[in-house]
């Protein structure tokens, strides 16, 4: 990837480079349709490592892995998991190798805008009409990995896996792939550009004594210590000069002891204690919302002794609440919205309280993957103390309208674009919710849970009585039929008519807000989205409720006792999330 281009003799010192590879007994050499210069369009990396590989007569014995399914638009990194373009970019790449065949072609990616199954069946089928001798998987999770499985012969995985870096290690994606045979692809593994002069210039530290005890550099005691964690580990340090590819051959020879990897392994936070505690159970409680979660079956239990729980779920799951039930019983909270910070530094929080002998602690963050988790579950075990985990599995739509309810009663009017960005970097989750879904990795008994409760979402009725408003969305107001809809519902109640146009201004409503007033007793008031489309930058482009919150948090209605008037799926995911009853046009 990081090979010279663009510079004098870079073809020459990348030749170079690669013959010093092959020379020193490299095998395998990893690119993708989307490394290279800029300038040169995608393939420029896979051109010119064929190249490299026939001018010093390699072609034959080299290995050669690439990836597809990312594009370098505007010279950014955006996955592309359709299935034409995972077809398309390994056609490509075979184009580029010029008649070098691919060992090992992976999904670079996953795209958060193509569903995960068909770009692993589109995978699949690389494998199954030849294109490549096997297929693998790039920057996943342990969810994405069990998921693909079940679809696609998945031969290889690529992961960042460092001494500084080992989410992959304790998302136990390393774990999953040893136990399959799954060949991993260690990638920056010395900590990518930023972390490796680190890692490779330590004078002082386990690292550093480690490498003068064995006549090497630190930089080779790194690559080793990767190389040692399972048999199928191979690593790609991404050398740039002839003398670092032989450096990284040579770890590859170096054999580290058990201490020495414990050592190492403990220096850098990737080893782990034993869990404390039992195997985990999964439970199911009863159904709760983020107003005031229902009783949790076990609840007593918990509270009555000494343990650490750990309350996980999306931003707006109602996470808050439960964790502020916990310490009305005597627990601790370690929260990082009030502590800031990441969730590795609340984790060692938690070891000085533990440290200081109190033993029960409530923390309430997303903790969405197996890696996070394990941080907290370590700690912990450090002092022989349980880990209870308590899943509140609220659905995407329903945790919208609790982080809009949210902001409204905090700020008392809606943040606009700007405003949420800022928020966003003190806040968790302020524009992130989507993203959290795709990153969520269920609660498994094997991460060293003592219990695993899941606690669905059910939004609970409104009380009697309660002053409802009717929401009119503006396309409904354009179709045939719509008096009779709008004669269904409460004419004397509150009326909002909303839409999203870009750039547009409320005005844009007036005409809408007229004819709806001349069928209806109740007052008509008008909310429109002038945000454009693309990633979330707002609140209030239905489906997302923030127009429809505002409306009914101003005049003091209860949207759960009020009726919603659209004409499509979005407008029906938004009655469903409010509680809302829905009525076609």
């Amino acid at each position: 990837m990081r090979l010279p281009s663009g510079e004098p003799r870079a073809e020459e010192h990348a030749r170079a480079t690669i013959a010093a590879a092959v020379a020193a007994g490299v095998t395998v050499f990893d690119t993708a349709r989307a490394y290279g210069a800029a300038e040169a369009g995608l393939g420029d990396s896979e051109r010119r490592l064929a190249g490299a590989l026939r001018s010093c007569g390699a072609e034959r014995r080299a290995r050669i892995v690439t990836k597809g399914g990312m594009t370098r638009a505007g010279g950014g990194w955006v996955p592309d998991g359709r299935a034409k373009a995972i077809r398309g970019d390994c056609e490509a790449s075979l184009e580029a190798l010029g008649g070098l065949p691919i060992d090992t072609w992976l999904l670079h990616s996953p795209d958060p805008r193509t569903p995960w199954t068909t770009s692993v069946r589109a995978l699949a089928r690389v494998a199954a009409e030849g294109l490549a001798r096997r297929v693998g998987l790039s920057n996943v999770n342990r969810r994405q990995l069990d998921e693909a499985l079940e679809l696609a012969p998945v031969s290889a995985v690529q992961v960042a896996l460092s001494l500084v870096d080992h989410r992959a290690l304790r998302g136990g994606v390393i774990e999953r792939c040893a136990e399959l045979g799954i060949a991993v692809i260690a990638h920056s593994p010395l900590g990518g550009p930023r972390r490796a002069g680190a890692l490779a210039g330590a004078r002082s530290g386990p690292l550093a004594e480690v490498a003068g005890a064995h006549g090497v550099t630190p930089a080779e005691v790194a690559l080793a210590w990767v190389l040692g964690l399972a048999p199928g580990v191979i690593a790609i340090p991404g050398a740039r000069r002839p003398e670092t590819a032989r450096s990284a051959a040579r770890a590859a020879r170096l054999s580290l002891g058990g201490d020495e990897r414990a050592r190492l392994g403990g220096a850098y936070g990737a080893a782990r204690p034993a869990p404390a505690g039992p195997a985990a159970k999964a439970d199911s409680a009863e159904p709760a919302d983020s107003a005031e979660p229902a009783e949790r079956a076990g609840r007593a239990e918990t509270a009555g002794g000494d343990g650490v729980v750990l309350v996980m779920g999306i931003p707006g799951a109602g996470k808050t609440r439960l964790a502020r039930d916990y310490v009305a019983r005597g627990f601790a909270r370690l929260n990082r919205d009030e502590r800031g910070g990441s969730l590795r530094d609340i984790a060692g929080a938690l070891g000085e309280a533990l440290s200081c002998g109190e033993r029960r602690i409530v923390l309430d963050n997303t903790y969405l993957t197996r890696a996070a988790r394990s941080y907290v579950i370590d700690a912990a075990g450090r002092h022989a103390v349980s880990v209870e985990c308590v899943w509140l599995n609220t659905p995407l739509p329903q945790a919208q309208v609790n982080l809009v309810s949210r902001l409204l009663d905090q700020f008392g009017a809606f943040p606009g674009p700007e405003e949420l960005r800022a928020l966003a970097r003190r806040a968790e989750g302020v524009l992130a919710q989507m993203r959290t879904v795709r990153e969520l990795e269920p609660p498994a008994a094997d991460e060293g849970f003592t219990r695993i409760e899941v606690v669905p979402f059910v939004r609970r009725p409104p009380p009697e009585r309660a002053r409802g408003g009717v929401f009119v969305a503006a396309a409904a107001l354009r179709r045939a039929g719509w008096e009779r809809v709008v004669a269904g519902a409460e004419p004397a109640d509150p009326h909002l008519v909303f839409d999203w146009s870009p750039d547009g201004s409320p005005d844009l409503l007036d005409a809408d807000v007229t004819t709806l007033a001349g069928a209806v007793s109740g007052t008509v008031a008008r909310a429109l989205c002038p945000h454009g489309g693309g990633p979330p930058r707002c609140w209030c482009r239905p489906p997302l409720p923030g127009l429809v919150l505002a409306f009914a948090r101003d005049r003091g209605l209860v949207p759960a006792a009020s009726t919603l008037i659209g004409t499509g799926p979005a407008h029906r995911t938004l009655a469903t999330a409010l509680g809302a009853r829905y009525a076609s046009v």
